[in-house]
This record gives C-alpha cells, structure tokens and sequence, in this order.
C-alpha cells in the first residue's frame, strides 16, 4: 500500500516541477543535482510551498488538493523533518531540543537513539553523527506519519559521513513508516534507500532500485550521476551480433548492446581492469594510455587511463607497480558496456 502519493505542479525559480510519486513504508531517495527541485518536494509535503496544481494524500488523508481547495497547514500534517544542517536550537538543551517536537516521547526517544547521557548538552557541544540523532529524534517527537530528510550527511567530513550514515541507516531500517530522503550523492542514496528517484529540472529521469539504475541507466545523465564512465561515439552493427562504437577520439569500442547512430558508452569503473599488458581473458575492449591520476582509498585504488576510470585493489596496485604517468591497458568486456541515449542539456560525465 501506498502511504504518501503526490501529483503536483510546482513553478520554481528557473523551471516547473511536475511530479508523480508514491511511497509506501520504505525509505525513497530523491538524488540529484543541486537546483533539481528536490528540496522543493519536501517543503511541499510539509506544507511550506504550494503547488500551482495536484494533489498530495498521506495514508489516505488529503493534504493538498488543488481542485477540492484543500491545503492543510503544516502542523496538521503530521510529518517529521529533518533539515539539513538539522536546525537545532542553539539556546536549549538536548533534551529540550526533542521535548519541543513532543514532550510524551523524550524519555523514549533519548534512549532509543542513544543520546541520554547528552540530555543536558547543548548542540554547539555534540558532534556531526550526535545532533543527526537529535535532530531524527525531535522529528520523530511528533508520532509522524511521514519523516522528511533534506540532505542529512552533506555537512559532514567524509570520515565522519561513513559513520553516520551507518547510523542513520540503523535507524531508518527499523522504522514503520514512509520516508522520503533527499540527497545529491547516488553513493548516499544506495546505502540508505530501496528505491531511488533521479531527479533534474524538476523531471524524473529513472526510477528504481540502485542496483537496477546502475544494471539499466535510463540514459547518459542517469549513468554518469551513478558513477559510470561515459564516453560519446557513433555505434553501427558489428560482427558476431556485437555493436561496434567508434569513439570521438577515434578508438573503437566494442558492446553486446544493439543500438545504431549516436549513442554514449557506459562502463562502471569496477567493471575495468588495469594492468601492464592487455587482460589474457574474453575482454575485447582495450584502452592504451598513461595513468593520469591514482587515489588510494583503503582497500581500492582510481585509476584513471585517458578518459576512463577503472577501480582495482590496492594490492593489484602494489603488485603491477602502478604509478602516474606509467603506459598501461585498460579493459573491459563487450558486456560491461551500457550504450545510452545521449541526454540533452546537463552532462551525466563523471
């Protein structure tokens, strides 16, 4: 069942919003660029923006509808959200800051989300991932039946976002009702939600789970936004029932997707080997060049070839020697590309 279905008409700053979305009693991510409208939705689930047209209903309660001259106000509404830098009251205490959501609870609350022994701090004295929790707590104060979440890590140090999000993940994944979570970060949205919504200019491009965005990108923005290597070229049918790409930079690539004319290459940076010489196995496609850049990140390694990313171990690394401006191959089998639709307007290139 459906809790919180939305159809609604938004004008914004530069375009309008036009959404239709259901939720049931899951956690959904809206990801997408900055300026995509998503923060939008969330104010006007909440009730502090209006749309031009549509209807918004949370468990079978109307709380907008255009035509029937229904807006209910937001603290009719019954939802619980969280801001993005949380905005808790600096002048009060923990304890006070979730009493103001909904003093019945507190006591609850403070103990399920392990932030007891900070009921006298004040936020300006808790960490990132501690008034992440005070802010979830104060929202859920409420007894909502809807909890709204506007980019909950993206204030965070990239060190302490990994363990909040773990956290946070906690802590959704043991709630009974609707969640709507927006986010910038594809990676953010994978860990935390079931399905996921791309969002641009007010426009879904794809939904679904994240493993089906990135096993079937709608097109070019779609996989460039979910860490894919996208790369223009002109595919004709090849031999063996491949598709044969010619790249802009002239390199040949091969697919087992069909398609014909312009299209945009999609290869996952995991899906890519690197080493000295080309990969003794079904790999046909073989990309020669100098590394341009190597990130180390724990157990993993970037490695970028030319226009592509690849993603090996760090021990693969070590091994072969790698390091920047050495000549290597880069490859990848024909059914490890995505060929795309090119996407009008906003580049999804990594």
């Amino acid at each position: 069942m459906d809790a919180l279905k939305l159809d609604i008409t938004l004008p914004l700053r530069s375009f309008r919003l036009e959404l239709a979305l259901a939720v049931g009693r899951e956690t959904f991510a809206l990801v997408g660029p900055s300026g995509a409208g998503k923060t939008s939705i969330l104010r006007a689930v909440a009730g502090l923006a209006r749309p031009e047209r549509g209807r918004i209903s949370l468990g079978g309660r109307v709380l907008f509808d255009a035509e029937a001259r229904v807006d209910r106000p937001p603290e009719e509404r019954r939802v619980g959200l969280v801001f993005q830098d949380y905005a808790l009251f600096p002048h009060m205490t923990v304890e006070q800051n979730v009493a103001y959501g909904g003093r019945s609870r507190t006591p609850e609350l403070l103990e399920r989300f392990r932030i007891g022994h900070l009921a006298r701090a004040r936020p300006q004295e808790l960490s990132g991932g501690e008034r992440q929790r005070v802010g979830l707590a104060r929202a859920l104060a409420r007894d909502p039946d809807v909890l709204l979440l506007d980019e909950p890590l993206s204030t965070l140090d990239p060190h302490t976002r990994a363990a909040v999000r773990a956290e946070l993940k906690e802590v959704l994944d043991h709630l009974s009702l609707p969640v709507l979570l927006v986010t910038h970060d594809f990676h953010d949205a994978a860990v935390l939600a079931g399905r996921v919504a791309v969002i641009v200019d007010g426009r879904l491009r794809q939904t679904g789970t994240p493993s089906e965005l990135i096993a079937a990108p709608a097109d070019a923005f779609v996989a460039g936004f979910t860490g894919a290597n996208v790369l223009s070229g002109r595919a004709l049918p090849g031999l063996g029932g491949l598709t044969q790409v010619t790249l802009e930079d002239g390199g040949v690539l091969y697919s087992v997707d069909v398609a014909e004319g312009p299209v945009e290459v999609a290869v996952y940076p995991w899906e890519i080997s690197v080493a000295r010489e080309p990969a003794q196995d079904s790999a046909l496609n073989h990309v020669r060049g100098p590394i341009t850049s190597l990130v180390r990140i724990g157990n993993r390694a970037r490695v970028q070839v030319g226009a592509l990313v690849g993603e090996v171990t760090t021990a693969s690394a070590e091994r072969l020697r790698l390091e920047e401006g050495d000549l290597v191959v880069a490859s990848f089998k024909a059914a490890a590309t995505r060929l795309v639709e090119r996407t009008a307007g906003i580049d999804g290139r990594t």
